[in-house]
């Protein structure tokens, strides 16, 4: 993986059209994005098509990219984590799960491959998720790296869906204040 400035910089030479810094950032971030997208959408096939339509999205939005709001591979992974979740409420969840599984969903232990990608802001942010009360924790996690809907969360914590929002946007005020950005 490039470093934050260099993907900085391969994302200004795409706003400005340059293909082949487009081709340096598709192949330094593929494997990151389709990572996401998959756990989200469970299927290969999917999370393919999910990843090229969040690539043609990274294309013509490269300008609108700003570093002092996020680093690049936060912004790029939460345009294919927007797209795949645009997918699961799109389909009915029964759809998705009824058709068959390209891969086993990961496991919570992660592989030594995924450990060895954490980011010091990874890092950074699951403490700051380790730090909420163990439910609020889950809904967090369900919501944000599972892409769960309010309502499919509401659901599952057998809470109101007003309730739930409440819950998720104060969280993620915790989380923002532990990480020093609010």
């Amino acid at each position: 993986m490039l470093t934050p400035a260099e993907l900085i910089w391969l994302l200004a030479s795409v706003a400005k059209g340059d293909e082949a810094a487009f081709e340096r950032l598709y192949a330094a971030t593929r494997a990151k994005l389709f990572g996401v997208v998959l756990r989200i959408l469970r299927r290969q096939d999917l999370a393919e098509e999910v990843v090229q339509e969040a690539y043609v999205k990274i294309w013509h939005s490269a300008g609108q990219f700003n570093p002092s709001l996020a680093s690049p591979i936060t912004w790029m992974v939460s345009i294919a984590r927007n797209r795949a979740i645009d997918v699961v409420r799109k389909r009915s969840e029964a759809s998705i799960e009824d058709e068959p599984v390209a891969m086993e969903v990961a496991s919570d232990i992660p592989d030594p491959l995924a450990r060895r990608e954490m980011t010091e802001e990874l890092k950074r942010i699951l403490e700051c998720v380790g730090q909420l009360d163990p439910e609020r924790q889950k809904m967090v996690l369900l919501a944000y790296y599972n892409g769960w809907s309010r309502e499919q969360l509401s659901e599952k914590f057998n809470t109101p869906l007003n309730t739930v929002k409440t819950w998720l946007r104060r969280s993620m005020i915790e989380i923002r204040g532990c990480l020093g950005l609010g």
